[in-house]
């Protein structure tokens, strides 16, 4: 007996009683109202989900106090109508650092005039290729010849035996190196025609670049780049004095690693123009970046601003520069740490609920309002039908 009063007493707090079966009406309306908050449900729980099983993401700013490092530069542009042959690309920075005719991380792949691959990409070394593009000399030479340097004989270059000795040596006396097709080994080696051949190619340059974590630049301007009385020049006089077009379009530029959700605001744009001898500067801003992984993991990047200005050079009207493209950059004094976490189940678990209970009264209070509507309506018909 006292079971049963226990029982009895504890069945008192049902806050759900049920009806008789025999008590309940369904209606088509009551299945569609249904229908649709099962369908919204559905909806509001995968949304749920997705929401949770993502990364709680915070950002934090601090004074960058991070010393020795690299910073690696990440790169994919296309010329289409800018040779090979002629491009070179210099990286230097303020420190002194002057990494010229970058060789060991880029790549270069020559284009036809439609932007298809003549080449296959090939790791070597950037700057002036006119050297590299000359083919093997059919006749025989003597090893142990030497040839002039046409009056430009040192202390230390006293034999010229090749097209480029030749040109490295007007350079290091500061002559201009125009008739190239009057220097026997230019035209033994075919150095003007190989040029004038490769001319209507293109170009896609892609790889990465490690310099020093200081401010500087990188750009890719046409003629071979050398240092002379400690200014940074390229010599286009060899190129025979004709007009560049810097065209191009940037498939991707970023500075160091990717971390989830970086935006690079140079990917996929394009610098377009019929204009020749444009010097093309972009200035960087570059912000240290940390990401913290939920697993423990750091992983230090960067990300950046950009702002592009553009010039023509030389000429009557022309300002003085070189043409290219040219990447200016600076680095901010304070860095952005992102740190993730995961979701509160908690949390989820709340939103859940609420999404069910909420749906369901809802729905209920919609289905009712509709089936005592549809009553009185049915009664008023029925009023009228009997008058």
């Amino acid at each position: 007996m006292e079971t049963k009063d226990i029982l009895s007493r504890l069945r008192q707090f049902d806050a759900y009683p049920k009806t008789l079966e025999d008590f309940r009406v369904k209606t088509y309306g009551g299945a569609i109202v249904t229908i649709i908050a099962g369908i919204l449900m559905t909806i509001l729980f995968v949304n749920e989900l997705t929401y949770y099983l993502s990364k709680d993401v915070k950002a934090e700013l601090f004074v960058d106090t991070s010393r020795g490092q690299k910073l690696q530069i990440n790169i994919d542009v296309t010329f289409p109508k800018l040779s090979c042959a002629f491009l070179s690309i210099d990286a230097m920075d303020v420190s002194g650092e002057q990494q010229i005719d970058v060789a060991h991380n880029i790549y270069k792949k020559r284009l036809d005039s439609e932007g298809k691959t003549i080449q296959e990409a090939t790791k070597e070394k950037l700057g002036d290729k006119s050297k590299d593009i000359i083919d093997t000399i059919k006749e025989p030479l003597d090893k142990n010849r030497c040839e002039s340097c046409y009056g430009a004989e040192t202390g230390e270059i006293k034999c010229c035996n090749t097209c480029e000795e030749v040109r490295d040596a007007y350079r290091k006396k500061g002559w201009a190196f125009k008739e190239a097709d009057h220097i026997v080994q230019c035209k033994r080696e075919g150095w003007s025609d190989k040029l004038k051949n490769q001319q209507n190619e293109g170009c896609q340059v892609f790889g990465y670049l490690e310099v020093n974590k200081v401010a500087g630049n990188f750009h890719f301007a046409p003629g071979k780049s050398f240092q002379q009385s400690h200014v940074h020049v390229h010599d286009l006089q060899a190129l025979g004095g004709q007009k560049f077009n810097i065209s191009h379009t940037i498939q991707h530029l970023s500075f160091g690693r990717s971390y989830p959700g970086i935006v690079n605001p140079l990917d996929k744009t394009a610098f377009n123009t019929d204009e020749s001898s444009i010097m093309v500067t972009y200035y960087v801003k570059i912000v240290p970046t940390t990401y913290a992984k939920a697993n423990g993991k750091t992983l230090v990047t960067n990300q950046f601003s950009v702002t592009k200005h553009t010039k023509a050079v030389g000429g009557f009207l022309g300002e003085s520069g070189l043409p290219g493209a040219f990447f200016t950059y600076e680095l901010s004094p304070m860095m952005v740490k992102y740190t993730e976490k995961d979701r509160s189940f908690l949390h989820f678990l709340t939103s859940i609920c609420a999404i069910i209970g909420g749906m369901f009264t809802v729905a209920g209070l919609i289905d009712a309002l509709i089936y005592h509507s549809a009553k009185a309506i049915q009664k008023k018909i029925d009023l009228g039908k009997a008058s």
